[in-house]
C-alpha cells in the first residue's frame, strides 16, 4: 500500500524545481503560496488560510477558511493534514522572504514533533528537527549544520569531517555549522532537547 505523503507549499521562498507530485497523496498550500502553483498548472487537493493574501478564492478546489488569528497558516495547515491522519509532509516555501516567517515554522516543528513528521525542502538542500539518533543516508559531500533550539545534550556524530563527541550545543554559545559528510551515510544522536539537522548541497 503506497505510503500516504503531503506536498506542503507555504508562502516562503517558492522551489526553482517542484518533485514527482505523483509521489504524493495530497498536494496543498496556505492561501498565500496558491497562485505559484496555480501559475505553473499543479493541481491542489485543497488551500487553506484566512485568504487575506488572495484576490479570488478558487471555485474548483476544496478551500479550508481558517480565520483565527492566534495562530499561522502553517499551523492551521498542519492541523488539518493532522484531522485528516497524514503525517509524513514534505514542506516547500517554509523559508526564505520575511526571516521571522521561517523562525516560526522551526517553532512549529518543535510543537508538532510528536504528531508530525515534517521534512522541509529549500533551493539549498533540505532541513528536518532530529530524533534522538537520525541517519541520514547519500549525502557525502553535503554541507552538515547541526543547530540547537535552543540547547541539545551529549551529541555524538558518525561520518562527519569534524566529528562531535559527547558534546552539548547551545544557540547563542556553540552551534555545530558548515560541517561536511565524509562518507554516504552519517548518524547523528543525543540525549536532551532540539536539534534541527540542515543538509545543503555543496555549491
Amino acid at each position: 500500500m503506497k505510503e500516504k505523503k503531503v506536498f506542503l507549499l507555504l508562502n516562503g521562498e517558492k522551489p526553482k524545481k517542484i518533485p514527482n507530485l505523483s509521489s504524493y497523496t495530497v498536494t496543498c498550500a496556505t492561501d498565500g503560496a496558491y497562485h505559484f502553483l496555480k501559475e505553473n498548472n499543479i493541481s491542489v487537493d485543497f488551500i487553506s488560510g484566512d485568504f487575506d493574501s488572495i484576490q479570488q478564492i478558487p471555485e474548483n478546489i476544496e478551500v479550508i477558511e481558517t480565520p483565527n488569528q492566534d495562530l499561522t497558516d502553517f499551523d492551521k495547515i498542519l492541523q488539518i493534514l493532522f484531522d485528516k491522519g497524514l503525517y509524513n509532509i514534505d514542506v516547500f516555501g517554509a523559508s526564505g522572504n520575511e526571516q521571522d516567517h521561517f523562525l516560526g515554522n522551526l517553532h512549529s516543528a518543535i510543537q508538532w514533533k510528536k504528531k508530525l513528521n515534517l521534512t522541509f525542502f529549500d533551493n539549498h538542500g533540505y532541513y528536518f528537527l532530529a530524533d534522538k539518533t537520525t541517519t541520514i543516508k547519500n549525502c557525502k559531500n553535503n554541507i552538515i549544520s547541526l543547530v540547537p533550539f535552543p540547547k541539545a545534550t551529549n551529541i555524538t556524530s558518525k561520518g562527519l569531517r569534524y566529528q562531535l563527541n559527547n558534546e552539548t550545543l547551545v544557540f547563542g554559545d556553540r552551534i555545530g555549522t558548515r560541517n561536511t559528510a565524509e562518507h554516504h551515510n552519517i548518524e547523528i544522536s543525543f540525549t536532551e532537547g532540539y536539534l534541527f539537522i540542515f543538509i545543503n548541497h555543496k555549491n
